[in-house]
């Protein structure tokens, strides 16, 4: 039978964007038809040529959005999360949440009645790069003694031409917070070593940043035969994103940001050409892998909320 995919998307930032031109790409690929509409809260922002180009619907009204859609892409600011998947969960058979599922661990999951056909899987796109894929599969991980996994970077350079002040980062009521955002460190972590027995947290606001927002965590975990240390921070000047894995026959230092596995002991790098588009293709390709039955949801609501309160609450 022929496919054909009804798609919305709710949230048109820049995640939002590419998820938007790598599912055309990954869809056109597969020579899969599909019709994609934009459902948004205000009228009067331009929506760039290229994009209109693409998009058959814009509404702005809810009694107006169809309710036959096969995906709904909610890619608007995490804090609204929760109140748009409990919203469209009946106009869709199946939804694709941006990180961080929803801004507080604490809410009523079960309020949404999720229905149990339904796919609703939530963004993990480190899983998909090289260097993560590297350690799960090569990397002998039951030799590991403590791994310490860092990322730090300059939020007023994460978006060209944006204020920084004015994004969500900024702002700890609009989801914001390294403690939140970089909530990528605790996926893949989890994703490879399962969730720890214990987990401690500091956190707070040190830098010049004018934000109000937490701008470092650090946590400590205790694991049965290992610990990890995460470090999360807005102002590193360089960015720094790496997982280093101690073992008692090396030092494995998995170099996210560019994209190379460095053993120290052999004096050994591989690298990999791969670029952020690349895994996020990879990981739009995947999940319609997982709505066409091809593979499981690695990454369903139940679980993304384990990840969210380590992340989050910095406990179990």
């Amino acid at each position: 039978m022929k496919i054909h995919y009804k798609i919305a998307m709710i949230g048109l930032g820049s995640i939002g964007t590419r998820h938007l031109f790598n599912i055309v790409k990954v869809l056109q690929e597969r020579r899969i038809s599909y019709s994609i509409d934009l459902i948004r809260r205000v009228t009067n922002k331009e929506i760039r040529e290229d994009i209109r180009s693409i998009i058959t619907h814009v509404y702005t009204d809810y009694s107006e959005v169809p309710d036959d859609y096969d995906v709904i892409f909610v890619t608007n600011p995490t804090f609204l999360h929760f109140d748009t998947v409990k919203s469209y969960l009946s106009k869709t058979k199946h939804m694709f949440i941006e990180k961080p599922v929803f801004s507080d661990s604490a809410v009523p999951v079960q309020e949404l009645m999720l229905n149990e056909r339904g796919i609703y899987y939530i963004a993990c796109p480190l899983r998909y790069t090289d260097v993560i894929q590297y350690v799960k599969n090569e990397v002998d991980l039951s030799k590991v003694y403590s791994v310490r996994a860092i990322c730090s970077s300059y939020l007023p350079h994460w978006r060209a031409g944006v204020d920084y002040r004015n994004t969500y980062s900024a702002h700890a009521d609009e989801g914001g917070g390294v403690s939140i955002d970089l909530i990528h460190e605790w996926d893949y972590i989890v994703y490879l070593f399962g969730r720890p027995d214990r987990v401690e947290n500091f956190r707070g606001k040190v830098s010049h940043l004018e934000i109000d927002s937490d701008d470092l965590s650090v946590y400590i975990a205790k694991y049965k035969d290992m610990m990890a240390e995460v470090h999360l921070d807005y102002f590193g000047i360089q960015t720094i994103r790496e997982l280093q894995l101690f073992t008692y026959e090396d030092t494995v230092i998995a170099d996210i940001a560019n994209s190379r596995i460095t053993y120290l002991k052999r004096n050994e790098t591989i690298s990999f050409a791969e670029s952020r588009n690349d895994y996020q293709l990879k990981e739009i390709s995947a999940f319609f892998d997982v709505i066409e039955g091809k593979i499981n949801n690695p990454n369903d609501i139940e679980t993304a909320m384990l990840t969210l309160k380590i992340a989050k609450d910095g406990s179990l």
